[in-house]
């Protein structure tokens, strides 16, 4: 009876362990996949070979990162042969960003709907390539696997505040890397705000010489910003990557940097938050800012400006004493200083579709009137669904971004101290995976309306590049998934398990990651404390 026990369990075992081999071990989980035992041997004679001529910035990628990961060179040829070979190609009949990818022992094609569909193969096989162990010199094995996938919504992203901390070039190419290994594709940058201004405006040099001094936590650092030049490249390396990146110019509040460097616009601020605001009542004001864009706008060719307009009642109260301000509101017939704000922006938003781009706003902005098919409008607010439902009810297209859990400046663990919480609550790996946007949108015709997920890193207890990689890993593996996959193909704990893999590779490329399974691993990363009543509270 032993023996049989004993024989019975190994046969389970070794079910199980076929079961878990056959396990895809992407992130995010794709719609289907089919598994063989065959391996596509991958060598320094294997070929790449791209159908079409705008997708060999999908080639140039797939080179790249196997080169970064496995330090394995891939050879482009401009002829498909006969050797084995990986090929790049359109496929009409699928939808944009669906791609297939088809390993076989003598080959691999990817075929996607457009170019972004055919990049999201690429990544597919750069996370497979990135797992496989090679078992000789010069060889990596390949699982065999058919994939046929596409997104669940197009906006998959993650925004940076570099004003309160400035990550720099070098650590945000690498982020960016990350993301396109995750299949993250917008890039929403968090440039102005109070501490610093990190965007050269050639017209007003000031802005990055004066304003990009100091940061969160030390306001004598040297000014640091982004040249237009490097603008440009980060701009190209993203896009290469099937990665849009939309600069945010915060207004009328968070204005703080910008008045140091020109305080003749700044319309003051509060005893907390002195010299908070842009002057609405300054005509001068508009063109000041619109000559602002303009430069923004030709740099960012995702034709998308974030003009803020979060919490501006936290420094407006100089506004009741400025005389430009009182004039406006008698001439505009405006009731209160809300009634300024919505003037201000929408004088702004004008400024905006007058250069052929959107306007994207945080949610306190759903109140006004702005043209539905030129405004996106970002829930941040988890507490006030009320906004969500106003955006969506006057038909702004919108993305779900709310605090809990998106906030990647929430702690992950209840046992962290260094960060913020919202009344003992927080942003753990499983509440980011678990996050669905059915539970607050119920329409049918407003679903529509959902651009997509997006998470914030805002800075404010971040001093060195150590903790951005904690606050990130492995919270942006699970927000991928929250954001591409299909309800139908998604499972926490096969997450968890495909998630212990990847581990391994941020140990390998020296990311400072937060491990959920052995959370005490390795420790918090140190930044200066601040009072806690400041990481608690509400304001971004």
């Amino acid at each position: 009876m032993m023996k049989l026990f004993i024989k019975f369990g190994l046969v389970l075992l070794t079910i199980s362990l076929c079961h878990a081999q056959q396990q895809c071990p992407l992130i995010p989980a794709p719609m289907h996949a089919g598994y063989t035992e065959d391996v596509f041997k991958l060598n320094r004679q294997t070929a790449l070979f791209v159908d079409e001529e705008h997708l060999k910035n999908v080639g140039r990628y797939l080179q790249q990162e196997l080169l970064r990961l496995k330090g394995f060179p891939l050879m482009a040829k401009s002829s498909l042969d006969q050797q084995s070979s990986i090929r790049l190609k359109l496929d009409e009949q699928l939808a944009e960003e669906a791609y297939e990818l088809n390993i076989a022992q003598d080959g691999i094609i990817i075929s996607g709907g457009s170019a972004a569909g055919v990049f999201n193969g690429a990544s597919s096989l750069v996370q497979l390539i990135s797992q496989v162990e090679s078992m000789a010199e010069a060889v990596l094995p390949v699982p065999c696997w058919t994939i046929k996938d596409e997104p669940r919504y197009g906006w998959r992203g993650l925004m940076l505040d570099e004003s309160r901390y400035f990550i720099g070039k070098q650590k945000l190419l690498s982020i960016i890397d990350w993301m396109a290994f995750y299949k993250l594709n917008k890039l929403h940058w968090h440039l102005t705000d109070e501490p610093a201004w990190r965007l050269e405006i050639k017209k007003y040099p000031r802005l990055a010489l004066v304003g990009g001094v100091g940061d969160q936590h030390d306001k004598t650092k040297p000014a640091a910003f982004y040249t237009q030049q490097e603008i440009s490249e980060i701009v190209d390396y993203a896009s290469k990557r099937n990665i849009e990146i939309i600069p945010e110019i915060d207004m009328p509040g968070h204005a703080t940097a910008a008045n140091r460097a020109y305080p003749a616009y700044s319309g003051g601020g509060s005893e907390q938050y002195p010299e908070f605001t842009f002057d609405p009542g300054n005509p001068e004001t508009y063109t000041y800012l619109t000559n602002i864009l303009r430069e923004a706008n030709a740099l960012f060719p995702s034709n998308m400006l974030h003009l803020g307009g979060d919490e501006v009642s936290f420094g407006n109260d100089s506004w009741l004493q400025n005389a430009g301000v009182k004039r406006l509101m008698h001439d505009h017939r405006l009731k209160d200083l809300k009634a300024v704000e919505n003037y201000f922006m929408e004088r702004m938003a004008d400024s905006v579709y007058q250069m052929h781009a959107k306007l994207l706003v945080w949610d306190e902005m759903a109140d006004i009137n702005l043209p539905k098919d030129k405004t996106v409008i970002f829930w941040w607010r988890h507490d006030k669904p009320q906004q969500l439902y106003q955006s969506l009810k006057k038909g702004y297209e919108t993305v779900l971004c709310p605090r809990l859990p998106f906030y990647f400046d929430f702690v992950q663990d209840s046992s962290h101290q260094a960060g913020r919480k919202w009344g003992g609550l927080y942003s753990p790996l499983q509440d980011v995976y678990h996050f669905d946007a059915d539970t607050w949108v119920k329409d049918d015709k407003q679903r529509q309306q959902v651009l997509g997920l997006q998470a914030n890193l805002w800075t404010e207890t971040v001093t060195n590049n150590q903790r951005v990689d904690y606050l990130l890993f492995p919270r942006l593996a699970a927000l991928a998934e929250s954001a591409w996959s299909a309800d139908a193909v998604k499972s926490y704990a096969q997450f968890e398990e495909r998630l212990k893999r990847h581990l391994k590779l941020y140990r390998q490329h020296d990311v400072y990651f937060y491990n959920p399974f052995h959370p005490n691993e390795i420790p918090e990363p140190v930044y200066f404390k601040k009072d806690k009543k400041d990481l608690n509270a509400e304001e971004n």
